[in-house]
């Protein structure tokens, strides 16, 4: 069960209707704005243009000093490696490097390592196979700037390097002939958060004397797909390039980008900034997951329409490979997870051997959304263990692994996501250290931002068509969400062959239904009755002609929760779990609490977490859990798993016993000495 803090924006509505006024735009929309900083008439005109502004390639250090290394390369025939990633943005920046090159007559190949097999970044092999096949100059993409030992090995053999890159530097810099990257010290570029790809078409702009809008047309799909799959900010350039991306994209300007929204079923003018970073970026991304990521490269140079089918065809297959690998494994580190308690801890750390390390930071994802705390998930082979983190806003995964970097061989990433390795025979002493860190601030819970509240009488097609003018959305600038407060449940409805609900709300007179996907009739915490408070999403479809309003919970809770007393349960409950030496006096149930608790469940039986949604305001999260596991240990109760919930029933309502005599009593009254 998750809960994140509900943090909604202050209205600033005389500001607002300013904008709306002064820029012609929709209150509304104007009202959203101001709430995402974009407080004056200058900066929401800039936002919402359709001009393409992009700054100047020559901002970047070192980047007039690449563009000559690579020309004078071009000129002298001499011949040149660049030298990729097997993500997204690493393809796209391989295939954007690789193609221009190429078109400019260079002596050019390109690579990219092998995720099980090589690793990321350039690599000693790679180097030694490049010098043998008589290579002048690397030009790494989106890797370098931690490859120091590898680019000395490289310079030593008499290669020439170029780093672009955007990974932040760890400590000095590499030795490279020039070095491109926006997070460099010395670097005073305006915008600093572009991904690979796009720090790649920069020095190509360099290297052709073009400005950045002249080449847009030729590679702005590229940089649009690795910016939206690296999950970079759609604010400022990158806003501006995804916007024409996208537009190329629907066009058909490439024909390996046609063939897969094929495959995946998007049709042209439907594709969106989301549905490339959702349709067509798993695609691409499980080719070096699951299988060659040369193939998604192959996929975004090929002109050839029977080799972009045959090739978009494969790579929609390895996704669907990708996605049971993913849910095999995933349910291993669920039940693990559950097992062994590590859901407790400040930061999960979940390992086994032989998961397949393509799929890692997917399944940490999915736990990070799952458990909604920092998760780190670990494979060992050889008695070596490689593995992906991702974190919750405010807990910097980076920060927590440089904390313990003298367990690690090494590590590297940023505040949300990174990479470690580390000896198997480590990885216990690497929990205890990174949750001692953890424990050293506060309980965090992932924030859920509002951009308004909003009265439900205000759904309607035109709000939904009106905030389209914000598109692109994605990070950093993401879909608008509403916040629906005090409303009551009227009816639950099973859709979708019960993988979905429908549910119908009422408030006052208003009566609505919205979507709520991915939760099953037993998974929902609710009844109809409660009053619940809902983050929405709004769109509008099409369907034979008729424009109607689509409506999409993104999250729902009990309407007037306390949040900071929640923050405090699960604190210490969690604190307890985790055999923290505090004082739990607080989350110790009274009788009254129990006997509150055994009337609710002597009526039938229910999920555990319908029990503590029910009692989440008045006993409490931990306390009703306390209770029932202290009603479980004395026999009176039972949880079972039903279809992957777990429900808890009366088994025994006869049998006289002493409340407490439960473990979990003694435990929080310290009077338990046990193994």
């Amino acid at each position: 069960m998750r809960f994140k803090r509900w943090v909604v924006e202050a209205p600033l509505k005389s500001l607002a209707a300013e904008l709306a006024e002064e820029c012609n735009v929709d209150p509304f929309v104007a009202l959203i704005a101001a709430g995402r900083g974009y407080t004056e008439p200058e900066l929401l005109e800039e936002f919402l243009t359709d001009e393409v502004i992009l700054s100047d390639p020559y901002e970047l250090a070192d980047i007039e000093k690449a563009a000559e290394i690579i020309n004078d390369a071009i000129y002298s025939e001499e011949k040149i490696a660049v030298f990729g990633d097997y993500d997204v943005d690493g393809v796209t920046a391989t295939t954007l490097m690789y193609s221009y090159l190429k078109n400019r007559g260079a002596r050019v190949s390109y690579i990219i390592p092998d995720r099980e097999k090589d690793g990321y970044g350039i690599n000693i092999p790679a180097i030694d196979k490049l010098k043998a096949e008589g290579t002048d100059l690397i030009v790494t993409v989106d890797n370098g700037i931690a490859a120091n030992s590898e680019i000395d090995y490289a310079k030593s053999l008499g290669i020439k390097v170029v780093v672009t890159d955007h990974h932040l530097p760890q400590g000095e810099l590499p030795n490279a002939d020039a070095v491109v990257n926006p997070h460099r010290a010395d670097d005073f570029s305006f915008f600093k958060e572009i991904c690979g790809a796009f720090v790649a078409f920069k020095v190509v702009c360099a290297v052709e004397g073009k400005t950045a809008e002249e080449m847009l047309y030729d590679y702005g799909d590229l940089v649009a797909l690795g910016t939206v799959a690296d999950i970079m900010p759609l604010v400022n350039e990158n806003r501006a390039v995804v916007r024409e991306g996208v537009r190329l994209i629907a066009n058909g300007t490439r024909r390996g980008l046609t063939a897969l929204l094929r495959a995946a079923g998007i049709e042209p003018d439907a594709v969106t900034a989301s549905k490339l970073a959702f349709g067509i970026a798993p695609r691409l991304n499980a080719a070096g997951r699951v299988g060659d990521a040369a193939r998604a490269a192959e996929l975004l140079l090929t002109d050839d329409d029977e080799v972009a089918e045959g090739l978009s065809s494969v790579l929609n297959n390895e996704n669907i490979r990708r996605q049971s690998l993913e849910k095999q494994i995933l349910a291993e580190a669920y039940e693990i997870v559950e097992k062994k308690g590590y859901k407790h801890n400040r930061v999960i750390v979940v390992n086994s051997q032989g998961w397949h390390g393509g799929v890692l930071g997917i399944v940490a994802s999915r736990l990070c959304e799952k458990y909604a705390k920092p998760c780190i998930v670990l494979s060992s082979q050889d008695g070596i263990a490689n593995g992906s983190a991702r974190s919750i806003k405010g807990f910097s995964i980076y920060e927590a692994l440089k904390d313990c970097s003298y367990i690690l061989s090494k590590f590297g990433g940023h505040e949300m996501a990174a990479g470690l390795t580390l000896y198997e025979d480590q990885i216990d002493s690497f929990r205890t250290a990174i949750n001692n860190y953890a424990n050293r601030f506060a309980k965090l819970l992932p924030e859920l931002r509002l951009d308004c509240k909003l009265n439900p009488a205000a759904l309607s097609v035109d709000l939904a068509e009106e905030l389209k003018v914000l598109e692109p959305f994605g990070t950093g600038n993401p879909t608008v969400l509403f916040g629906i407060y005090d409303i009551n449940i009227e009816k639950i409805s099973v859709v979708g062959q019960g993988k979905h609900l429908r549910l119908t709300f009422s408030k006052g007179d208003i009566s609505f239904s919205a979507m709520l996907f991915g939760t099953t009739a037993e998974e929902f915490e609710y009844c109809v009755g409660d009053k619940v408070d809902i983050a929405v999403n709004i769109d509008t479809n099409v369907y034979n002609n008729n424009l109607s309003l689509t409506i999409q919970i993104k999250e729902i809770r009990k309407n007037g929760i306390n949040e900071e007393k929640l923050v405090q349960d699960l604190s210490l409950y969690e604190d307890f779990k985790s055999g923290l030496d505090k004082d739990f006096n607080a989350i110790i149930p009274t009788r009254e609490d129990v006997v509150v608790i055994y009337k609710q469940l002597l009526n039938k039986g229910t999920s555990l977490d319908k029990l503590v949604v029910a009692n989440i305001n008045t006993i409490g999260y931990a306390k009703t859990l306390i209770i029932a596991e202290a009603l479980c240990q004395l026999k009176i109760c039972s949880i079972f798993d039903v279809e992957n919930t777990k429900v808890i029933k009366i088994v025994d309502s006869t049998t006289k016993t002493n409340l407490t005599d439960a473990k979990i009593l003694k435990q929080l009254r310290g009077e338990y000495i046990g193994t």
